[in-house]
């Protein structure tokens, strides 16, 4: 079952294009990730697929209905969760608080097993609950970004360079805890990364972005052992 289906995607900032009929789909269970150079457009993607910007052609639909045009609260209500590039957590708010902002489209019936499920995939969050998150470390704030698109039961979580900073020791606690999710939650993921060694290494599919287009897709494996990826993305064919 496909959760996520872009066809023929056309997306940008004013009379700037920067998505040039971007085709991708994400089944039920997958981990997808989408590699590419800084300026290839993968943020711009998803942030198209949450409806900011706007479509200017193509289709997307989430669980086979078409969102292209929803606002975006109603996609997020729909099961789509986003943790965006930057972290941009709540700063001034405590790390409970935000874990509560992102509860806010769901069942609160459901919110302390939530938030127990998000403090045992990060104890430090846990420690840390009555903290301001501005005050946080950077690996902290990430965790807590994905811990309160977590909080919104995601169907679909996309995840926008998540080790983006981090220091490698956390980098790998953050990927690893993007498989947990994956397989025990059973959360498909879209996953947009520079780290090309990690993400591919993570997903069970992945595509390559150059210029606004898909220029390549395959397995994960099979992205990693390409020759071209591994010269472009890999640190010289690491």
């Amino acid at each position: 079952m496909s959760v996520l289906r872009v066809e023929g995607l056309h997306a940008g900032y004013g009379h700037i294009e920067a998505l040039h009929g971007v085709d991708i789909d994400v089944a039920e269970g997958e981990i997808v990730t989408l590699i590419g150079a800084n300026g290839a457009g993968k943020s711009t993607l998803l942030m198209s697929i949450c409806g900011n910007p706007r479509a200017s052609r193509g289709r997307i639909e989430f669980l086979g209905e078409d969102i292209t045009r929803l606002p975006t609260h109603a996609i997020v209500r729909r099961g789509l969760a986003q943790s965006p590039e930057g972290r941009r957590i709540f700063p001034f708010m405590s790390v409970l608080e935000n874990l509560q902002m992102g509860a806010s489209t769901t069942d609160a019936r459901h919110f302390d097993a939530d938030l127990e499920r998000v403090f045992t995939l990060y104890p430090i969050l846990r420690e840390r609950r009555q903290q301001r998150a501005g005050t946080l470390s950077g690996g902290e704030q990430q965790m807590l970004a994905i811990g309160r698109a977590l909080m919104s039961r995601p169907k679909l979580l996309l995840l926008d360079e998540p080790s983006l900073g981090l220091a490698p020791l956390l980098v790998r606690q953050i990927f690893s805890v993007i498989r947990e999710i994956n397989v025990r939650d059973r959360v498909t993921v879209f996953l947009v990364e520079q780290n090309a060694y990690h993400a591919l290494r993570l997903a069970h599919r992945g595509y390559v972005m150059a210029n606004g287009k898909i220029v390549l897709s395959g397995s994960g494996q099979d992205l990693l052992a390409n020759p071209e990826i591994r010269k472009a993305y890999l640190e010289g064919g690491r």
